[in-house]
């Protein structure tokens, strides 16, 4: 999958929504605020995480400038935080490293947003490669993600 099956659900579900494809990387928070011209709080970073068994995905959406709480997050979803392997992200999300999204992901992989993002108006996640973004308000973010709910799973850094 990539920005195509990106573009495919969107058309799919008939979302009014544009999808900004950039001459420049926006592989991370830092190049992505830049391409998209707002600050890097802004940015919706989408973290992969192996589930409990290491079979499976789940994805977490944060605020570009928020880390993962270990803590937290093992309280809200029962085991330590293990990021994909980067050798798994692109089988199991779906989309390559750079390009993770929560949008057009394999059937069964969960989405939750992060908290943080919910003091902006408006964030930028990716739309499937390393150098896209669209512009969505968080009402938005959580109905085209399909999220399974909102979760405090981070912390500032």
């Amino acid at each position: 999958m990539s920005i195509e099956s990106v573009k495919a659900y969107f058309t799919s579900i008939q979302a009014p929504v544009t999808i900004r494809e950039f001459p420049v990387s926006s592989a991370t928070v830092e190049l992505a605020a830049q391409a998209a011209g707002t600050e890097p709080c802004r940015i919706a970073k989408t973290m992969s995480f192996y589930t409990s068994d290491r079979t499976a995905a789940l994805l977490v959406v944060t605020a570009g400038d928020q880390k993962i709480d270990n803590k937290k997050f093992k309280e809200t979803f029962g085991m330590k935080a293990r990021m994909l392997a980067l050798e798994d992200v692109e089988a199991m999300t779906g989309h390559a490293p750079g390009g993770v999204c929560p949008f057009a992901n394999p059937d069964g992989v969960p989405v939750y947003l992060d908290v943080s993002l919910k003091r902006f108006e408006t964030v930028f996640p990716a739309a499937g490669s390393a150098n896209s973004a669209i512009e969505l308000t968080c009402d938005q973010l959580e109905t085209y993600s399909q999220a399974e709910k909102w979760v405090d799973v981070c912390r500032c850094v």
